[in-house]
């Protein structure tokens, strides 16, 4: 076993950091033949509570930040030799190329991560890729909070991840199985284009102003390249030079045969009895799942839903597989952490045979799937509004689990906003912006029940035809009483769109919603997004306030429509000004959705803004909390691991 932070019981684990690789380079692609390596990893690990740090008043621990899988350029001199700057970076960048990295910085990792830094995380605990940024291209949430024995990263159990690559369809995937809760997030990139032809391949880990210990404790490497390469460096594995203790084992380079046979036996002998028991349940499974009757999906999507679900109608799976010519890829409309979107043409044997529709297949079955499934079957199939997305139908199958939504010809909003060759115009956007505020009026005031949203962003909203925007995407989305207060909930959202005060307390209402609804606005009227991946500095709410404090505001309109039309400017300037009123800081302070509308919609005065307001006013990316942060709530320094509600302190440092 190899401790990769700092188990020392004279000293806290905070502040740590930690690497080990293996000892000689791995050759990833051979530039003589241009031949990418298929590899496959597997290894057992635990991020476990340091029992001395910071215990809560509830009994829990502080944990932070994580640790990870990684595949970095090897050089004679260090590898990842130039990472640090706090807990967050994980041990794989620093502070100046962590969205960015590039020559001898270059890292392609998996990451565990359990600490929620928004600035460049959308969830707190996670499994996730990353390419050459802690910014992770793909993620999935691993904190099953409303799961029985909230089982998560950091429950003292062992963890089993699985990760693979395959150099045909140059798919990336990973597998994580914490105690029979399993996870998937996958991600297709052409390593070549990423990293150099020998890599290293290892583990890292840190902690910032939280603690917590990070233990590896078995790992199989295998590839397709097995070309030999010329060891650069000494040990068989190497932990990373560092100022601080860091117990790692002494591992010999050559081992005498008797003990390679002492141990490879028995290791064999477990694994072959292993390999055949878990071909046995896989050929189970797949014989389960390949008897797809009627009788047999209908009883399986009625014990899922005995509850009852109105409206949208079920559809087997066999009659989706057609829809889409058996999901393949020329049908794939487009792809995020849920998983994939087909287009599909309903068969003649269901009703609205020939109809063309949208069908969203989700990656896995873990929990979090099945709880953003059933969200969106619960609630957006009560739903009847001309701005939200009809849900035609689910599929409940031990196949997977998809949902069938009316075909929305234009695609999604973002792909609009950045279009350089067919820019939409004001006329356009303006009735995008009314039909979104008229989505969330509804959802908030207007139906028999409140439902808050919670993933409000430009890739959730939808165009039809005549570009008329629909609101979808209800995973995330709360149902709860008028007037009711708001409830703890585990914190997710998107970077960027992520209501500050909601990271601060964990308490999601319409109110976060309508932090949402100002950034897209302050979007759509510039065309510049909430933050820039290239400019870490760069943060759109931040740079309109000081437009609008130098009196300004219309230079923040996209200069594609400033074409000198008086109605149109002051159109576009009310849309930033509400943008802005619906970002303030206090969420007593923002407008309704309905009072917002109303202003846009109106000639009716604009709202006086404080011209000091933006220093009041936290970016998603630095909403410390003030009164303290609850247990899905970040600091600069670590994240708790505590259930959602117990308040602990605040905590500042470099990390």
């Amino acid at each position: 076993m190899i401790d990769l932070t700092r188990n020392d019981r004279a000293l806290p684990s905070n502040s740590s950091l930690g690497r080990v690789w293996y000892g000689n380079p791995v050759l990833l692609w051979d530039a003589a033949t241009g031949e990418l390596a298929s590899f496959n990893t597997v290894f057992s690990f635990m991020i476990f509570q340091d029992t001395q740090y910071k215990k809560n008043p509830d009994g829990t621990f502080n944990a932070g930040d994580g640790m990870a899988f990684f595949l970095a350029s090897y050089s004679d001199s260090s590898v990842l030799g130039n990472s640090g700057g706090g807990g967050g970076n994980l041990g794989l960048f620093n502070d100046t190329n962590h969205f960015n990295a590039t020559g001898d910085s270059r890292v392609v990792a998996v990451e565990f991560d359990t600490f929620l830094n928004p600035q460049w995380d959308n969830s707190s605990q996670h499994v996730g890729i990353d390419i050459n940024s802690i910014m992770s291209v793909a993620s999935e949430y691993t904190d099953p909070y409303d799961s029985p024995g909230h089982k998560n990263l950091t429950s003292d159990l062992w963890l089993t991840a699985t990760v693979k690559y395959d150099n045909k369809t140059k798919l990336l995937t990973v597998d994580l199985d914490i105690e029979g809760y399993l996870y998937h997030v996958n991600h297709t990139a052409d390593l070549k284009l990423f990293l150099p032809e020998q890599v290293a391949v290892g583990f890292s880990a840190a902690t910032g102003a939280s603690g917590e210990l990070h233990r590896v404790q078995a790992w199989s490497f295998n590839s397709t390249l097995e070309k030999k390469v010329t060891p650069i460096g000494s040990t068989s594995m190497s932990p990373a030079p560092s100022s601080r203790p860091l117990v790692a084992p002494e591992i010999t380079s050559e081992p005498s045969p008797k003990l390679v046979l002492k141990v490879l036996v028995p290791v064999l002998a477990v694994s072959v009895c292993g390999i055949m028991g878990l071909l046995l349940w896989q050929k189970r499974r797949r014989n389960e799942a390949t008897s797809d009757s009627c009788e047999s999906d209908e009883q399986h999507g009625e014990a899922d839903f005995e509850r009852g679900v109105a409206g949208p109608r079920r559809y087997h799976y066999r009659e989706l597989a057609a829809a889409t010519g058996d999901f393949a890829e020329e049908n794939m409309l487009g792809r995020g952490g849920f998983g994939r979107v087909y287009k599909g043409c309903l068969p003649s044997d269901v009703d609205d045979s020939g109809r063309t529709v949208a069908i969203k297949k989700f990656c896995s079955e873990s929990s979090q799937s099945r709880k953003e499934f059933e969200a969106e079957v619960k609630i957006i199939g009560r739903l009847r509004h001309r701005n939200l997305v009809q849900l035609l139908g689910w599929c409940d199958s031990p196949k997977g689990l998809l949902l069938v939504y009316e075909l929305m010809p234009e695609g999604s909003l973002d792909r609009h906003i950045y279009n350089t060759e067919s820019v939409l115009t004001w006329a356009q956007r303006y009735n995008i912006i009314v039909g979104l505020g008229s989505a969330l009026r509804y959802l908030h005031r207007d139906w028999e029940q409140c439902v808050v949203h919670g993933d409000i962003k430009p890739s959730n909203i939808m165009l039809d035809a005549s570009y008329n925007c629909k609101l979808g995407d209800f995973g995330l989305a709360r149902l709860g009483d008028h007037g009711a207060g708001p409830k703890t909930t585990v914190v997710k959202g998107t970077r960027g769109y992520i209501d500050p005060e909601f990271v601060n307390t964990s308490r999601r209402c319409t109110q976060s919603d309508v932090y949402s609804f100002g950034i897209v606005l302050l979007e759509i009227a510039s065309g510049r997004p909430p933050l820039d991946r290239w400019d870490p500095s760069f943060m759109l709410m931040k740079w309109v306030w000081s437009l609008y404090i130098e009196g300004n505001i219309l230079d923040a309109a996209d200069a594609r429509l400033r074409t000198g039309d008086e109605a149109v400017e002051r159109h576009m300037e009310r849309a930033l000004v509400v943008g802005l009123w619906c970002t303030l800081r206090e969420p007593e302070h923002r407008p309704s959705v309905a009072d917002a509308l109303h202003i846009l919609q109106s000639e009716d005065k604009l709202p006086d803004l404080p011209l000091q307001m933006y220093k009041m006013a936290a970016a998603p990316s630095f909403a410390v909390g003030e009164r303290g942060v609850s247990g899905s709530s970040y600091s600069s320094g670590g994240r708790s691991s505590a259930t959602t509600g117990a308040t602990g302190s605040s905590e500042s440092s470099a990390n």
